[in-house]
């Protein structure tokens, strides 16, 4: 499996995703639809980007009780997606009830990744927060090593935490991390970040880029950048 950029179209519509993504003349970039833009749109957005022949990641973060995440995961296989996630702390029951809902008839599927914890969230917030006492560290290497457990493919991490993912849960487990800002960028409200060059280095399989992108001056030259720190 390949390294990749995705681009997070963070918008609020179907007519300025279009209107993004029509500046690619040349390529056809690996897109992720988070919570915003399906909520706006529905459906009818990712086949519209299928159509046109863009790889989709459908962020949407399951996490509820085993049998809705089931029932979920199988409408979603059917919109074609090339990627989506869910909450490891959805535990191991719901996970494997995902990977059986998702799971096409031919046994074919989408990738299916796990959250870990959300690149918003530091130690401090999570033993305030969310009364988890344990180190970030061993929180997200035990949710991913949960995750393998249930046969998912990989996990959503921060670039800080890509290399040990590999480390615990073998080479061919997905890191896909967001978090990815330039040198000179600004980091916007994720707490652990790393630039694209970086995030090459310690191990991510796939970088999540959003503003550095799409607000970006020149977008394509952006996008381009991140592909050549990254990828070549």
């Amino acid at each position: 499996m390949g390294k990749d950029v995705i681009i997070a179209c963070d918008f609020d519509s179907k007519e300025k995703t279009l209107s993004f993504l029509d500046k690619f003349k040349e390529t056809k970039p690996f897109v992720k639809i988070g919570m915003e833009l399906f909520y706006a749109e529905g459906p009818d957005i990712v086949r519209e980007l299928k159509r046109r022949g863009h790889k989709v990641f459908l962020d949407l973060k399951l996490h509820d009780i085993p049998n809705t995440v089931k029932k979920s995961m199988a409408v979603l296989k059917s919109l074609d997606v090339d990627m989506t996630n869910l909450h490891a702390a959805g535990t191991k029951r719901m996970m494997s009830a995902a990977i059986e809902g998702l799971t096409r008839e031919d046994g074919t599927r989408p990738i299916l990744i796990a959250v870990t914890q959300l690149t918003s969230t530091d130690e401090e917030s999570m033993k305030e927060d969310l009364l988890i006492e344990k180190p970030i560290d061993e929180v997200v290497m035990h949710y991913a090593k949960n995750a393998k457990d249930c046969g998912l493919d990989g996990v959503v991490c921060s670039p800080l935490e890509a290399g040990k993912v590999h480390d615990v849960c073998g080479k061919e487990f997905v890191a896909v991390t967001p978090g990815v800002r330039f040198a000179d960028g600004d980091i916007g409200d994720q707490k652990r970040v790393m630039t694209p060059a970086q995030a090459k280095e310690i191990g991510s399989d796939y970088i999540v880029v959003g503003r550095p992108i799409t607000a970006a001056e020149d977008p394509v030259f952006a996008y381009n950048r991140c592909v050549k720190e990254f990828v070549d």
